[in-house]
C-alpha cells in the first residue's frame, strides 16, 4: 500500500493577515486622502477662511456703496456728492479747478 506524505505549507497562514492590511491600508489611505477624509477637511476649512474674508471685504464694499447712495436721496441730497457724481460721469471739470490724477482702485 502507497501512502502520500503532505507536507503543510505556511503560505495558507498568511493569506487572511495579508488581506486584511491590503483592506485596511486601503481604507486607511481613503479615509485620509478621499473626498470627505481628513485632509479634505483641512482644505475646506482653509477655503472657508478665505470665503470669509472675500466676504468681508464685498460686505465693507457694499456698505460703503449703501452710503454713497443714500447721501444721493431726496431729502438729503448732498450737492457735493451730486456734483462730484455728475463731473466724474461727464469727465468735467469747472476752468479754475486743479486736478490732480490718481490711479484707480481696483475693484
Amino acid at each position: 500500500m502507497w501512502t502520500r506524505q503532505h507536507k503543510q505549507r505556511n503560505t495558507g497562514r498568511l493569506i487572511i493577515p495579508t488581506l486584511c492590511a491590503a483592506f485596511l491600508a486601503y481604507f486607511g489611505f481613503h479615509a485620509y486622502h478621499g473626498e470627505y477624509g481628513i485632509y479634505s477637511k483641512y482644505r475646506l476649512q482653509a477655503r472657508t477662511a478665505n470665503l470669509e474674508e472675500q466676504l468681508a471685504a464685498v460686505k465693507a464694499r457694499r456698505a460703503d456703496l449703501e452710503h454713497r447712495v443714500a447721501l444721493l436721496h431726496d431729502g438729503t441730497l448732498e450737492k457735493d456728492m451730486l456734483d462730484e457724481q455728475a463731473r466724474k460721469a461727464l469727465n468735467l471739470s469747472k476752468p479754475n479747478e486743479i486736478i490732480v490724477m490718481t490711479p484707480r482702485k481696483a475693484d
